[in-house]
């Protein structure tokens, strides 16, 4: 167990912070921490920055209610540079995105869940002309409940008829309209995962039973 006399704080007495979303791994922003500011992180459970702007500590969601919870913190070999794993209440960015991290300055963007469902919100928030998704949304939730039906039946048909590439095909169109679905009632892929982790460690906990 690394001690925080052991980390390596730079000559402004700081040390980088990465803060990665402890179930998805993502990484959702770049801060820093000096001295006191990771004493509060370790003492509250929640980060605490120090902000270089302003010169002054910075409790996250102080202000926004977005807090990160505090499940780890790891320091790198050198010790002079930190991972805090959290699990989020809101947005980490400031900009209001999940993540900090949104602009690709080489390679390709991969696809993610996460990149999607920021589109299919992109297009409850900001209406396009021509889009299915936002025509989807302007029909309301009625329609988009009838959608998630039939593509839900599709999925029954492909898979009875043992067409495999048929089914993901038809899986991949009710994954969309499912989460069509969760923008419009406001559900997100935070609240889904974490129900999932939920279930996870139950399940875990009655093995674990058993076995005594």
């Amino acid at each position: 167990m690394v001690k925080i006399d052991e980390i390596k704080f730079d000559e402004k007495g700081l040390v980088p912070a990465i803060v990665v979303d402890a179930t998805s791994k993502k990484v959702l922003t770049l801060a820093y921490m000096n001295r006191e500011s990771l004493e509060i992180s370790m003492k509250e459970g929640k980060t605490c920055f120090w902000s270089r702007s302003r010169g002054e500590l910075w409790r996250k969601g102080e202000t926004s209610g977005n807090f990160q919870h505090i499940v780890n913190i790891v320091a790198d070999c050198d010790k002079d540079a930190l991972v805090v794993e959290v699990n989020k209440d809101g947005p980490a960015c400031h900009l209001g995105t999940d993540s900090c991290f949104n602009d690709f300055v080489c390679g390709d963007p991969s696809f993610s869940y996460e990149g999607l469902m920021e589109l299919i919100k992109g297009r409850k928030t900001d209406k396009k002309e021509g889009s299915y998704t936002t025509y989807l949304f302007e029909k309301g939730i009625d329609k988009i409940l009838k959608k998630v039906g039939e593509e839900s039946t599709e999925v029954i048909i492909a898979a009875k008829a043992d067409d495999k590439a048929e089914t993901i095909y038809e899986i991949a169109d009710l994954a969309y309209h499912v989460m069509v679905l969760m923008t419009e009632m406001g559900i997100s892929l935070d609240e889904v995962t974490a129900e999932l982790a939920s279930r996870h460690v139950i399940d875990k906990k009655v093995k674990q039973e058993k076995m005594v």
